[in-house]
């Protein structure tokens, strides 16, 4: 099968071996993908992957248990033991044993076809699209940041980073009427904000304060984390969304000082996920800036790199 694959070098192969069913797996035919910050962090060397990239997704099952085959479905992508002591907790998500669908032990859906277990498999409804499909994934971390840290009217919020992911991060803050604002880069991503009335500010042109009830920390970078700490209020809580291969260096005596709680926040809902986008109060679709074939996956991980870009997408089966 057609794929793209990290093994020192990202590269597209035509001839990768199909995958197999297992016992409670099932076989997926992937129409959509898309390309997020972890696949080009894992090129950077982040988690020591190698295999096939990607993690999320929308396809057709095509082999498997009965109930599942020919629905459309997206992808849980922590595939756990169930049995041990995490999992045993309802944190399967930190489960000892577990593969990570693209990241950790588990090839991943840039390729035409991807083996998951049936307990890992959502369904789709019709009303949402392929394109908003395959922002699911995402959607349900960006909804984790809530289900971690109530969101109140009266608090003061502000998201670091402009990018996919923040981008993901302020539409779902905002549909709890906080004080919202969005600090970036990139005039045009902030654009999108403003058009979608949130408040929005250049990071060379903000100041700040020691006052925010909850930063939510989505640029990738050491720096963002400084900023977070000189952003949040005493007893205040930084949100990290942010995964970067090497390491960061700040110092953390305000987190001390300032009795700031630090919250790592990772996979989230997929339920709100979708919940969100058949009410239609998120817009995904604005956010895809390419949508490229799966041979063309060398190019695309390039064009997802480039910050003028918000999600490329891979192209692979199309319904």
């Amino acid at each position: 099968m057609r794929a793209i694959i990290f093994d020192e070098k990202v590269k597209f192969v035509s001839d990768y071996p199909d995958p197999v069913c297992g016992e409670g797996e099932c076989l997926i035919k992937v129409h959509l993908a898309g390309i997020c910050s972890t696949d080009l962090q894992i090129v950077q060397g982040y988690m020591g992957f190698s295999g096939i990239l990607g993690h999320e997704m929308v396809g057709t099952v095509e082999a498997g248990h009965p109930d599942w085959v020919g629905k459309r479905v997206v992808c849980e992508i922590n595939c756990v033991c169930r049995r041990c002591d995490m999992c045993q907790a309802g944190l399967a998500n930190h489960c000892r044993q577990r593969t990570v669908l693209g990241i950790a032990g588990r090839d991943g859906c840039f390729a035409d076809y991807v083996v998951m277990p049936e307990l890992n498999l959502v369904e789709v409804p019709e009303s949402i699209t392929d394109e908003e499909a395959v922002f699911i994934e995402p959607l349900a971390a960006a909804w984790q940041v809530v289900k971690q840290t109530p969101v109140e009217p009266r608090m003061k919020v502000v998201v670091l980073g402009s990018g996919r992911l923040g981008l993901l991060v302020a539409q779902v803050l905002n549909t709890f009427g906080c004080r919202l604002e969005v600090v970036g880069r990139n005039p045009n991503k902030l654009l999108m904000c403003e058009k979608k009335h949130i408040q929005s500010t250049h990071v060379d042109e903000y100041v700040p304060h020691n006052d925010c009830d909850l930063v939510v920390d989505c640029t990738g970078s050491a720096e963002g984390m400084e900023l977070a700490l000189a952003a949040v209020r005493p007893r205040g809580i930084i949100s990290l969304k942010s995964t970067y291969a090497g390491k960061g260096n700040f110092d953390l005596a305000p987190a001390v000082i300032n009795e700031v709680s630090i919250v790592g926040s990772r996979c989230g809902p997929f339920g709100d996920a979708i919940s969100s986008l058949v009410r239609r109060q998120i817009d995904v679709r604005a956010m895809i800036s390419k949508t490229m074939s799966i041979e063309r996956g060398v190019e695309a991980m390039q064009a997802a790199a480039d910050r003028d870009n918000l999600k490329v997408l891979l192209k692979i089966n199309p319904r």
